[in-house]
């Protein structure tokens, strides 16, 4: 067993270059698994990070659930490679469930390890992980009918990793609302919802109580004018930059707290404005499993 201390980062489907710029230098690429010597560092472009990892010598598919089970219960595979003999490993350990998560229900609590295989006979394995969900991929009981987008599970995704939403009458400005996904969500929570767009709002949300749609632009409107409000949202899609004077205009206007907004990337990654962003005290800046080619930024207090 090689115990050299190192951190894994699980790279988004599609990003490993994103994250191989933020993290540095790495000692070696398991397709998207990024292996560095050190500690673990902040990295956005992380969809999981696995502290500690070790490789293991295994003999068999037999001794390889074995040697994993003796160092704890949960499991989770990362099976880009060697598949089928990775499957029939994690066959013979306990199922972790898979089930969808009902929103509003928390997120899971037990540790969670990660593994895959490096060739047919070693493993590398992290019994404990940045994210309580398999491979950081966190799957939603969806709601087909209701919202006229599927955007609104990356909100779901934000509330529930930051454990924290908005409560039943708390003021929420959407920014860039239209169709509606959002401001759909977070009526559903029982928010009030200003929702800001100069494009129309689908007429079955449009028409939910608790919902007020303003038909202007998100970047002409004065906070002063608003008000105080509890959160501020923004899934609009504009370059990063011109987000990020927007968000300083609201934060120098000291009448939000409580941000949640999507950096839409258009065309190369703008890694400097993602930098501003994630400078911003009591920042986190994240790529969610609901992500495209975007992060999210999140501000609390």
């Amino acid at each position: 067993m090689n115990s050299a201390a190192r951190t894994a980062y699980l790279a988004p489907e599609g990003f490993a270059a994103e994250l191989a710029r933020e993290i540095g230098p790495i000692d070696f690429a398991h397709d998207r698994l990024l292996v560095t010597a050190g500690p673990p560092q902040p990295a956005a472009w992380a969809q999981n990070i696995w502290l500690d990892p070790v490789e293991i010598g295994i003999d068999s598919i037999a001794d390889g659930a074995r040697k994993l089970r003796a160092i704890q219960r949960n499991w989770a595979v990362y099976a880009r490679r060697l598949h089928r003999r990775a499957m029939l490993i994690q066959a013979q350990l306990p199922s972790v469930s898979a089930k969808p998560l009902q929103f509003g229900s928390p997120a899971p609590r037990a540790p969670l390890g990660s593994w895959t295989l490096l060739d047919a006979n070693t493993l590398l394995a992290a019994p404990h992980c940045a994210s309580p969900f398999p491979n950081g991929e966190i799957r939603f009981v969806e709601d087909r009918n209701g919202p006229p987008s599927r955007a609104y599970l990356k909100l779901w995704e934000a509330l529930t990793l930051i454990g924290r939403h908005p409560r039943p009458g708390e003021v929420c400005l959407d920014l860039g609302s239209s169709p509606g996904g959002w401001s759909w969500a977070l009526q559903r929570i029982g928010a009030r919802v200003i929702s800001v767009d100069k494009a129309p709002l689908e007429p079955e949300v449009a028409r939910l109580r608790g919902v007020e749609h303003r038909r202007e632009s998100a970047f002409a409107l004065d906070p002063r004018a608003v008000g105080p409000v509890d959160w501020l949202f923004s899934d609009v899609v504009c370059y990063p930059a011109r987000l990020l004077a927007l968000v300083e205009r609201w934060i120098a206007a000291g009448t939000c707290r409580r941000f949640v907004c999507t950096l839409k990337f258009q065309g190369e990654t703008d890694h400097a404005t993602a930098a501003r962003f994630a400078a911003i005290p009591g920042s986190q800046l994240r790529h969610l499993f609901h992500n495209k080619h975007e992060l999210t930024w999140i501000k609390l207090e």
